[in-house]
């Protein structure tokens, strides 16, 4: 009678571990899909190719934003200027404080880069004190980068940094990364409070897929 009151318990033991594994697997699914699908609200239908282009993901404050000339000559000596590149290219210098490190950089970081101003005309402007999630193409052999696609490369956050601003401009469901520089109208995100760290778990899940 004993034994078998054991063998009975033992059963009871593991069935148990086995149902508390299986909703633990079932939540951090659940948890994932629920990434995935604000990340695509958020960032639009292409937000893991956004993701994977990148070579810099940041969530940051904005420290400066001016326009100066940035010439072919501080390119490393071994790599010469393709024949198309000019003497200067007009070029805008942003700063950045990196709150939170995605790719590419560390928290922490004073980030300093160049974007050529003909691609900074075509999307929204930043100013100083700003907090965004932003998503930089690797920089050029001109030292140049910009946000992937455009606007669809920036994601206000609201004054705390930590989540997506309510004033935020969700991508049009068709929207192309190629094409994705002219502006669109701001619409308000309607589901409430997104954070920078249920985008990252996201992001950071479709880079992984890549590798």
């Amino acid at each position: 009678m004993r034994a078998s009151k054991h063998v009975l318990v033992v059963a009871l033991v593991i069935v148990s571990n086995v149902l508390v594994s299986s909703v633990l697997v079932s939540s951090f699914a659940a948890a994932q899909e629920s990434d995935q699908v604000i990340a695509e609200r958020v960032l639009g239908p292409q937000w893991k190719q956004l993701s994977r282009r990148a070579g810099i993901i940041f969530a940051g404050t904005v420290l400066t934003a001016a326009k100066q000339d940035v010439t072919n000559q501080a390119q490393p000596s071994d790599q010469p200027a393709p024949r198309a590149v000019p003497a200067t290219v007009p070029a805008v210098e942003l700063s950045f404080r990196v709150d939170q490190a995605i790719a590419g950089v560390e928290a922490g970081q004073l980030l300093t880069i160049h974007e050529w101003a003909g691609a900074w005309s075509m999307q929204r402007p930043m100013s100083k004190g700003q907090r965004i999630l932003i998503f930089l193409y690797p920089p050029s052999r001109l030292g140049l980068t910009s946000p992937v696609g455009g606007s669809p490369g920036e994601v206000a956050l609201d004054p705390s940094g930590k989540n997506v601003s309510l004033d935020a401009q969700p991508p049009a469901a068709a929207i192309s990364l190629r094409n994705a520089s002219s502006p669109r109208p701001r619409v308000p995100i309607d589901s409430g409070s997104v954070s920078v760290v249920q985008l990252e778990r996201a992001i950071r899940s479709a880079r992984s897929e890549e590798e």
